[in-house]
C-alpha cells in the first residue's frame, strides 16, 4: 500500500471526524444522519471540487468505495467516544490540522500525477485541504476558517512549495511527504498557540 493511500486514508478519518464533532458541538440536537453528512462532505469536498477542476473521472470516493466506510467508520467513533473526545484540549484543531497536512500533498501528488504543472498543483493542493472545512463551517452556521484571521490556506501553500523543492532535490517520496505534512502541521499550531496571523488587507478610506 502506497503512502499516498495511508495518508489520504488518514486523512479522510481525520476531517470525518472534525466534521461530526463540529455538527454536535454546533448543535446539541443533532441527529447521525446529520453528523455523518456533515462529517461526510468536510472530508470529500476538497477533494471532490480538485478532482472537478482538474477532469479526473470518476470521483475518488466514487472509484473507491472503501472510503465511504472508512468515513461510517469514523462518524461512529466520533458519536461513540464523542464526551471523551470533547474533553481533550483542542481535540478539533488537531484533528482540521491533521486533515488539512495531509490532504495537501495528497492533492498536489494527484495533481501531478495528472499532468499539472507545479504552480496548479500546489493550488489544487490547497484546495483539496481547505474546502472540506469551508464547506463544514458553512453548514454548521459557522464564518469559514479561511476567512477568519488565522494561518491556514496559506500554511498549506508553504508546505506545497517546500514538497515541490525538495521534489526538484530528488528526495526519496515516502520522505517528502511525510516532512511535508509534517511542516505544514508546525507551521499552524504555532500560528494559533501564539496568535499568529498575516497582515490584514485594509482599505485606507479616503477622507472629505
Amino acid at each position: 500500500m502506497e503512502i499516498q493511500y495511508i495518508l489520504e486514508i488518514i486523512g479522510t478519518v481525520v476531517f470525518a471526524m472534525s466534521g461530526a464533532l463540529a455538527a454536535s458541538e454546533r448543535d446539541q440536537e443533532q441527529d447521525w444522519f446529520g453528523a455523518a453528512f456533515i462529517g461526510f462532505v468536510t472530508a470529500i469536498g476538497g477533494g471532490s471540487l480538485r478532482d472537478i477542476m482538474l477532469g479526473s473521472y470518476p470521483l475518488v470516493w466514487i472509484q473507491d468505495v472503501t472510503l465511504l466506510y472508512i468515513i461510517i467508520g469514523a462518524v461512529v467513533l466520533s458519536g461513540v467516544f464523542y464526551k471523551w473526545l470533547l474533553k481533550l484540549r483542542r481535540t478539533f484543531l488537531l484533528f482540521d490540522t491533521m486533515g488539512i497536512s495531509i490532504f495537501t500533498i495528497v492533492g498536489m501528488e494527484k495533481a501531478l500525477s495528472l499532468g499539472a504543472s507545479p504552480e496548479i498543483a500546489a493550488i489544487m493542493g490547497m484546495f483539496s485541504a481547505v474546502m472540506g472545512g469551508v464547506i463544514r463551517d458553512i453548514l454548521t452556521n459557522e464564518v469559514p476558517v479561511l476567512f477568519r484571521q488565522e494561518v491556514y490556506a496559506s500554511a498549506c501553500l508553504v508546505g506545497a512549495a517546500f514538497y515541490l523543492g525538495l521534489d526538484y532535490l530528488e528526495v526519496e517520496r515516502n520522505t517528502n511527504f511525510i516532512s511535508s505534512v509534517l511542516l505544514i502541521a508546525c507551521i499552524r499550531l504555532i500560528a494559533v498557540k501564539y496568535n499568529l496571523s498575516l497582515p490584514k488587507f485594509n482599505r485606507q478610506q479616503r477622507q472629505p
